[in-house]
């Protein structure tokens, strides 16, 4: 079953590379998807894949990059899928 979970990123999360080792982990996944930085300092990652593996990627984004500091994580699941092909940093 493919899914798509929208994160909404919340801590000290940009200027650590977070978008980064998002885009590096989602890949070694082999998921699909995009990191953004926020206005409000947070990170929107959008993944799409089999629902294993996005629960994989969700247990990474609470520890995040190794300089980020994680304070919360919101998480929207059962989003369809768009049929993205790789993940990308926006």
């Amino acid at each position: 079953m493919q899914e798509r979970w929208r994160l909404r990123v919340f801590g000290k999360v940009q200027g650590v590379f977070f978008r980064k080792y998002a885009q590096m982990t989602a890949q070694s996944l082999g998921l699909a998807g995009f990191a953004r930085n926020e206005p409000d300092l947070s990170v929107t990652i959008e993944v799409e894949g089999p629902i294993e593996k996005l629960e994989l990627f969700l247990k990474w984004s609470y520890k995040g990059s190794p300089n980020a500091q994680v304070m919360r994580v919101e998480v929207e699941k059962g989003l369809p899928p768009t049929g993205r092909p790789s993940f990308e940093i926006m």
